[in-house]
């Protein structure tokens, strides 16, 4: 599979059951054999849940609450969407259930407001990018990694009860708390302060990444 390039652009797909859930357009910033480290700002451009955006504009908790039992189903509707408010970085490593982000004031200096681990499905390479699955479950931990706390534990539930985590998903996710944590606590990864990824800054003349032609298109 192609080796991305700095500056270009690759596209995250969370698909399930053989289906995008969700695509988000981002600029490449690093592609080794430790991860491939990719960047967003606002005016990135994404197709994204009706309800999703439902939620965030008018601020909805039922359409939030209706995206999980549509995911089961299999019956949701995408709709675009443009990336605002903050930028981030996704360190996304191969064979891992779960990536790293680092998310950064966008109005201000650009300062790290925190980090974010994503539990996730080991991605997986395209054409295009890499495609995923979130299993809903997340760690937001303190910029200086002095302390963290697990976010959305029961939605993680709710998606198990619904079969949207398998159990495999599951066992697998157990795995990676303990790695992620021990990364955390070891300051280690993408948490080590001379990988510098805590300083990043969106690079000003990169312009907003675009979602290509055939993005819902699977192999």
């Amino acid at each position: 599979m192609r080796e991305f390039q700095p500056g270009g652009t690759a596209v995250r797909r969370d698909v399930f059951r053989r289906k995008v859930w969700s695509a988000h357009a981002l600029r490449v910033v690093e592609d080794t054999a430790e991860a491939l480290v990719v960047g967003c700002r606002p005016g990135a451009e994404s197709l994204v849940p009706t309800t999703w955006i439902e939620w965030l504009r008018m601020g909805d908790e039922t359409a939030r609450l209706r995206a999980l039992p549509n995911l089961a189903r299999g019956n949701w509707q995408l709709g675009q969407w443009t990336w605002r408010s903050t930028a981030h970085l996704q360190w996304v490593p191969p064979d891992t259930w779960f990536s790293v982000n680092a998310f950064f004031d966008a109005t201000g200096e650009g300062q790290l407001a925190h980090w974010y681990v994503n539990f996730q499905r080991p991605m997986r390479r395209t054409p295009i990018g890499f495609d995923t699955f979130d299993l809903l479950l997340d760690l937001v931990v303190a910029p200086d990694l002095s302390r963290w706390e697990w976010k959305d534990e029961d939605e993680y539930a709710h998606g198990r009860r619904l079969g949207v985590v398998s159990e495999n998903d599951h066992r697998a996710v157990g795995r990676a708390r303990e790695e992620a944590v021990a990364m955390i606590g070891e300051a280690v990864g993408p948490f080590a302060v001379d990988r510098g990824l805590r300083n990043w800054r969106p690079e000003p003349h990169w312009p907003d990444p675009r979602l290509p032609a055939g993005v819902l298109a699977l192999d």
